[in-house]
């Protein structure tokens, strides 16, 4: 499965072209697809361009997304930035008036399994972030609903390519003895594109777009999640050349 990460907790500041309102990240996700992505995850704005969770906010991204890829499954951030206090976050959720398809929780952060609890209550499916170099995956595995999850998000956080590559190994590794779920590994910055090959190569879950990096393979500046996701398509078309 190949995931597009439309705009993640950047700005426009870092980059000029970011789809930040609702119908930006529509025409993000139209493209997207056309290119190859199977699903989406963003992070929805509100009029200073911050994330947030509120149910408004929330509902206006993922009426226009879903009205310009009918059928395609969306998923949102629930990071503590976009609210600070757990509690708050999981309130949020249950306010929602329209439910992504799924949700990411970033189980380093505090209260996660509340805000974990919150989404299986609403019935959204949860992409349980375990970041690499955090105690992410100690908490994960001793959370009793564990094996309800979506699937598991590995997250590398080293952006040296070398480091991360084995930072991702060793993140693998650990995780499987913990969770029969599907696993999305991805990088960001430099070590993004390195990371997906690895991924690609063991044949796990993908992801790719402007919330993990600004640079199309060859270092060349990029626009848009569209030419991103086609750069993924072509790594996934040679490995399976090979194979």
């Amino acid at each position: 499965m190949l995931q597009a990460c439309l705009n993640g907790a950047r700005t426009r500041a870092e980059c000029a072209h970011l789809p930040v309102t609702p119908q930006e990240l529509a025409a993000a996700a139209r493209e997207a697809v056309a290119a190859g992505a199977q699903d989406l995850h963003v992070h929805p704005k509100n009029r200073d361009a911050e994330d947030t969770l509120e149910p408004a906010v929330v509902a206006a991204v993922l009426t226009a997304i879903r009205s310009a890829v009918p059928g395609i499954p969306v998923g949102v951030t629930t990071g503590a930035w976009a609210a600070p206090y757990a509690e708050m976050r999981a309130a949020h959720v249950r306010a929602w008036t329209v439910l992504p398809d799924h949700a990411s929780v970033n189980w380093h952060e505090d209260g996660a399994a509340e805000v974990a609890a919150a989404l299986l209550e609403r019935g959204v499916g949860i992409e349980a972030g375990i970041y690499s170099g955090t105690a992410a995956l100690q908490r994960f595995r001793t959370w009793p609903q564990a094996h309800q999850v979506l699937r598991v998000l590995a997250e590398i956080t080293d952006t040296s390519p070398q480091a991360a590559v084995r930072a991702a190994v060793g993140l693998l590794d650990e995780l499987r003895p913990v969770t029969t779920s599907p696993i999305l590994l991805h990088g960001e910055d430099e070590a993004a594109w390195p990371v997906l090959r690895l991924a690609v190569s063991r044949r796990l879950d993908i992801r790719i777009g402007l919330e993990d990096v600004l640079q199309l393979p060859d270092g060349t500046p990029t626009q848009t999640n569209a030419d991103l996701v086609q750069a993924a398509q072509q790594i996934i078309h040679q490995a399976s050349e090979t194979l």
